[in-house]
Formats: structure tokens, C-alpha cells, sequence
């Protein structure tokens, strides 16, 4: 090998990525798998035919590193480049297009050179809206594309540590159901990561406190208030649930039912966003069944009862939870009313989120509809006083609006007629100073001055007679 042949950096040795550096990068840090890397290539065949660059469109090219979104050459080669670093990738057909090349450009069975400035990576964020609240550095990548859905069993090797101190607050092995991490004091921001591992993969992950352990902390923990944590996190195993697809009838009601108990017991102990996951994976694995003719009648029927007491429950959860919540109880308890249209928790449940979101006359009117089905039930006649009361409070506001309003249009009113007064009053007084300096009789030069055709149109403010002219005063 020559030296301008470059480095081998295959892992086997085999000679099928050669790298040579043009020009040394700064710092020591490269990119990690699953970053998001900006660099700009030339590409040119062993003859010197350029095929392909980034710099010809004076656009630098972007993509995910590690993924298989670009030539086996390019993720081995790019993995190893330092932030300004300029290099030439030799790429044999194997880790480039092989057999087949890429027509018309590409020949078959093609060694490729790419010249490849790094000019940036951003780091890999799985927060929900991209804002940089988990972040992913891959140390070891795990092995196929496969992994944990909502509820598998996974079983984790976490080693959690502050970001200010380094000081280390947890190291165990534990095994949950994806999406309950929260009762094995695992937080939100590594369960959402966990949705991305492939089996056997270990990296680190740097998590903001909203999808960590939030304002409160965790003093069991000694994690304070407000904490960034960073977690190793390696998944050992998992057994994926079975998707509600490929789940016949049976399973579904019996799945349903499971979720149905745990949303409960969740519920029971206050673990109202606990609950909410349960109760919304019933509605996933029945919602589809009462319309499908190839399921027997006693399983919709089941179905039905299964997903109208997950509606219920959730508006009663969400009610439960803050007033900010209030829309989603309403429109659970809508969806449980279109079941059933007469249910007395839907149409109850429905009233005290209407009288949370401030629509008391609408929500007297369920109230009203649960006396009328059970004239005992004292808690909806309660919530009808209390709308009664809410009314009659935001009628006198209105009352109270209103009064205000006119009040200041009067107001305004009076001043504009008394400065329109005052205006006509100051266009006479200047006439007459005008012309009679006060004296109150006119000028023989006044009386011979001809009129203006203001003047002559306007005769009650000029005082002009009949036939045009200056009047004696």
C-alpha cells in the first residue's frame, strides 16, 4: 500500500474503504451513529470522471449517519472525520454500488473516490418536537432495525448521572412494561429513547428536565429540582406486544379487559397519566370491532361495553387531572354519549367539563337530563345550583359590561357635542371681530367689499341679506 492509496478502516481488514486525509479536522470529537451530518463530496470514478457533486449544486448534502441511508463506504467513513477535516474515501464495489453500479453514471462493479469536507453534526434528538430535550450518543450500535413498541418487556442496564456534578444517582438492571417506566422510577425521556434501541444497543442519552424528573426532582433518587441527567442505557432484551393487527377477537376483548384493570388500579392510587395510557390502549384494540360484520355479535357487544367504559373513564381522569383538561373530558364523554346517548356518567361527566370550560348554560342542561333519569341524585342537582349561581353571576357582569359601555358612550357623546358647540361659536366670534372690530356697525369700505361665494353660500354665518349683500347691523 502507498501512502497515497490511504488508511484502511474496514473493520475485516479487507481493504474495501481506504481513507486518505487531505486536511486535518479540529478537536477530537467525530460523529456518532444516529447524527445528523452536514458535509459537502465530490464524486469521481478511478478515471477522473466526476459523477456526482454537492459543491457543482452549491448545497451541502445532509443525512443520518448509521442508517443505511447512503453507501456502506460513507457510514464507515464519515464515523471517523473531525469537524473541518477534508478526506478522500477509495471505495471498492462492495461498500459502494456493487454489481450493479448506478446507470448511466455509475459503471458495474465501480471503485469510487469521494472527496468529503465535514463541515458540521448535529447530535440525534428524539425529543417529540425536536427542542434538544433527548439527545442520543450512540457508543454501541445493536443489531437490526427491530424495536420495543408500547407495552413490550424490556429489560435495561441504566447508569444515571447528573450533568452539573457527575455525581451518579442510579445503576441497576430492571425489567418493565415500555410505557410504565414511571412506576420503576424510570423517566419518560429513556422510555421514549427505548422506542428507537435496536436489541443489544448502548449509548448515551442527555435528558432536559421535562423528560426527566421535571421541577419536582426525585428525592428517593437525590435527583433536585430542574436536573439535566445523563443515562447509559443498554437494552438487553425485549418482547414485543402484539400489534392490535394481527390479533383476532378474542384477544383484543382479553387484552382490553387487562388494560381496563390496570387503567383502574392506576387510577385508584392517583397515577392519572398512568391511567390515561391504559384506558387509551383499550380504546385502540376495541374502537374497530363494532363495525367489523366478520366478529361475532357477543364480541362487539363486548367491544362496545369495553370502549364506552374506556371514554368514560378517561373524561373522569382528565377531569381529574387540571382544568386545562376540561376539553378532553368533554369530548370523551361526547364520544361515550354517541354509544350511548342517555348515559347518566357521560351526560354528568359531560356537564362538569361544559361548567369548567365556562359554558354553564349548556351544562345545566346535562344536569337537567340526569334528574330527569334519577330525580335522587343529589350531585347533579347540586351542579344545577351551582350553574344556576354561575349564570346569574355572569349575567350581572354582563349587566355590569354594558352599563359601563353606555355609560362611556354618553360620555363621549356629551364632550363631542359640547366641543362641536364650541367650535361654531369661535368660527362666529372671528367673523364678527373680523369685521366689525366689536363695534357692532359696518364700514362704508365693509359694506362696498364684495362677498366671497363662501360668504354668499353661507349666509346665517356671514350675515348677508337676501339678495347677497352685507346687511347693516
Amino acid at each position: 500500500m502507498t501512502v497515497d492509496e490511504g488508511v484502511d478502516i474496514t473493520k475485516t481488514g479487507d481493504r474495501g474503504v481506504l481513507k486518505r486525509i487531505i486536511k486535518e479536522g479540529t478537536g477530537t470529537d467525530t460523529p456518532n451513529p444516529g447524527c445528523q451530518v452536514t458535509v459537502h463530496y465530490t464524486g469521481t470514478l478511478l478515471d477522473g470522471t466526476k459523477f456526482d457533486s454537492s459543491r457543482d449544486r452549491n448545497e451541502p448534502f445532509e443525512f443520518n449517519l448509521g442508517k443505511g441511508s447512503v453507501i456502506k463506504a460513507w457510514d464507515i467513513g464519515v464515523a471517523t472525520m473531525k469537524k473541518g477535516e477534508v478526506c478522500v474515501l477509495t471505495c471498492a464495489p462492495m461498500y459502494a454500488y456493487g454489481a450493479a453500479g448506478s446507470p448511466p453514471k455509475i459503471p458495474p462493479n465501480s471503485t469510487l473516490q469521494f472527496e468529503i469536507e465535514m463541515i458540521d453534526w448535529k447530535v440525534e434528538d428524539l425529543s417529540p418536537g425536536k427542542n434538544k430535550g433527548i439527545l442520543r450518543h450512540i457508543i454501541e450500535q445493536g443489531a437490526g432495525n427491530d424495536a420495543p413498541n408500547d407495552g413490550a418487556m424490556v429489560t435495561v442496564e441504566l447508569e444515571g448521572r447528573l450533568q452539573a456534578d457527575g455525581k451518579v444517582f442510579d445503576t441497576r438492571t430492571v425489567t418493565f412494561p415500555l410505557g410504565e417506566g414511571s412506576e420503576h422510577k424510570v423517566c419518560e425521556g429513556v422510555e421514549r429513547a427505548l422506542e428507537k434501541f435496536a436489541q443489544g444497543e448502548k449509548s448515551r442519552l442527555t435528558i432536559q428536565p421535562k423528560y426527566a424528573f421535571k421541577s419536582e426532582g426525585n428525592a428517593e433518587l437525590g435527583v433536585p429540582p430542574n436536573s439535566v441527567v445523563e443515562y447509559i442505557v443498554k437494552l438487553n432484551s425485549f418482547e414485543k406486544t402484539k400489534e392490535v393487527w394481527s390479533m383476532d377477537g378474542p384477544e383484543k376483548i382479553e387484552q382490553a379487559k387487562m388494560f381496563k384493570e390496570k387503567g383502574t388500579n392506576y387510577f385508584k392510587g392517583s397515577k392519572f397519566q398512568l391511567a390515561i395510557k391504559m384506558y387509551k390502549r383499550v380504546v385502540t384494540l376495541v374502537e374497530d370491532m363494532l363495525e367489523d360484520t366478520s366478529e361475532t355479535e357477543e364480541s362487539r357487544n363486548q367491544a362496545k361495553e369495553l370502549l364506552l367504559s374506556a371514554h368514560l373513564n378517561l373524561s373522569l381522569v382528565y377531569l381529574k387531572v387540571t382544568p386545562a383538561h376540561h376539553f378532553e373530558a368533554k369530548e370523551h364523554a361526547l364520544k361515550a354519549l354517541k354509544l350511548d346517548e342517555n348515559n347518566v356518567k357521560g351526560l354528568f361527566r359531560k356537564g362538569q367539563a361544559l361548567l369548567g370550560l365556562g359554558e354553564a348554560e349548556l351544562a345545566i342542561k346535562d344536569f337537567e337530563k340526569v334528574v330527569q333519569a334519577e330525580p335522587q341524585n343529589k350531585a347533579a342537582a347540586n351542579q344545577i345550583i351551582v350553574c344556576k349561581t354561575a349564570i346569574a353571576k355572569q349575567k350581572q357582569k354582563e349587566k355590569q359590561l354594558y352599563a359601563n359601555m353606555f355609560e362611556k358612550f354618553a360620555k363621549y357623546d356629551t364632550e363631542v357635542e359640547k366641543q362641536r358647540a364650541k367650535d361654531e361659536i369661535d368660527v362666529i366670534g372671528e367673523k364678527v371681530g373680523e369685521w366689525g372690530a366689536g363695534e357692532g356697525e359696518w364700514t362704508d369700505q365693509q359694506r362696498l367689499r364684495k362677498p366671497t361665494e363662501f360668504e354668499k353660500e353661507n349666509p346665517n354665518i356671514l350675515l348677508l341679506d337676501k339678495d347677497g349683500q352685507f346687511e347693516n347691523m
